[in-house]
């Protein structure tokens, strides 16, 4: 028996001096300490031994298994080592390879249809003027004919801050009031993109968050033929000469005469999908001429001065012009969707 324990102790310390990974260290672990291992049934053997001999073999069994537990762990230390030194050999930078390329991103579809927006209006003598998001309840409602209890702020579900009279703008309108005031007395024609906001159910055709771009021209002798006009050389710009732009009768507080601009459904072409309510005709724009109240409130003279204003969503603009059937593929981040544009 102790000469077996001696050619077990020769042979497990060699194969040990061999280990050059974890997983040859645990097989070299289950072998020679493991449970069915013969420096284990040696120490179960022991009883069976005849009482003289018991006692050597016993401490020599013992001795054995404790010396392999502790060239196990000296061996677990470099096998450790040898490891790491892999991984870091592994993942070392040459840096004599050329460098990776960045990446290039791409427009959002709707910013996109911002950009081609503003070409158009640019051509027709529109400047692009920025407005605040965060308006005050004066500007975006009282000063456009909306005092706090006119009926038709019903129209708008809004989001209010702590802030007393602070708020979400619900349309871009405020930015008209915020321009006639900066260039009064002089004629104007700007646009005025941006987000929105308002509480409203997420729908395959709303959100709440959205875009507009809001159109503003003041100037002597501006008319509704002046309106029409703009709006379908703009339509038929942006969607196509083949495009049918038709005009409806409507109601907002801050323009009088006004009227709803739709367009053919680039989608249905006119047969009636869930997108244009099964109409087949898609509003893409409130406009009208601009209230006579609402001019003095931007400092002019409506004696004097005419103007008329528009509002769009290039979210409906950019679901007609690419026939996208939901709107909240914009702002679900799905490279998948937004690569394709």
């Amino acid at each position: 028996m102790l000469e077996q324990l001696s050619d077990i102790r020769e042979r497990a310390m060699a194969a040990l001096a061999a280990v050059d990974s974890l997983t040859a260290l645990d097989a070299w672990r289950t072998e020679y300490l493991g449970k069915k291992s013969f420096v284990t049934a040696a120490l179960k053997s022991i009883g069976q031994l005849p009482p003289e001999d018991r006692p050597v073999v016993g401490k020599a069994a013992h001795e054995l298994r404790l010396a392999l537990e502790a060239a196990l762990e000296e061996a677990r230390q470099r096998v450790l080592a040898l490891e790491q030194e892999r991984a870091a050999q592994a993942e070392r930078v040459d840096v004599t390879l050329p460098g990776r390329p960045a990446t290039l991103g791409r427009l959002h579809p709707i910013t996109q249809i911002l950009y081609e927006i503003y070409s158009i209006f640019a051509e027709m003598g529109f400047q692009v003027y920025d407005a605040p998001e965060v308006e005050t309840d004066e500007l975006n409602f009282q000063l456009l004919n909306l005092p706090p209890d006119h009926p038709a702020r019903d129209m708008w579900s809004t989001f209010y801050t702590t802030r007393d009279g602070i708020l979400l703008r619900t349309h871009t309108s405020p930015g008209q009031i915020r321009a006639m005031r900066q260039f009064c007395p002089e004629p104007i024609r700007v646009i005025l993109p941006g987000r929105v906001y308002r509480y409203e159910a997420v729908t395959a055709r709303s959100e709440s968050m959205f875009h507009q771009v809001e159109g503003l021209a003041v100037g002597p002798r501006i008319t509704m033929a002046d309106l029409k006009g703009v709006l379908t050389d703009f339509a038929r710009r942006l969607y196509g000469e083949h495009r049918q732009v038709r005009f409806r009768c409507s109601y907002f507080p801050f323009t009088e005469p006004s009227m709803e601009v739709d367009v053919s459904c680039a989608l249905c072409d006119g047969a009636g999908c869930r997108v244009c309510k099964h109409t087949g005709w898609v509003e893409i724009a409130g406009a009208g001429m601009v209230h006579p109240q609402v001019l003095r409130n931007g400092g002019y003279d409506p004696e004097q001065f005419t103007g008329f204003a528009f509002g769009m969503g290039p979210d409906r603009i950019a679901m007609l012009r690419y026939g996208i059937d939901d709107i909240r593929y914009f702002y679900s981040d799905d490279l998948r969707f937004l690569a394709q544009f």
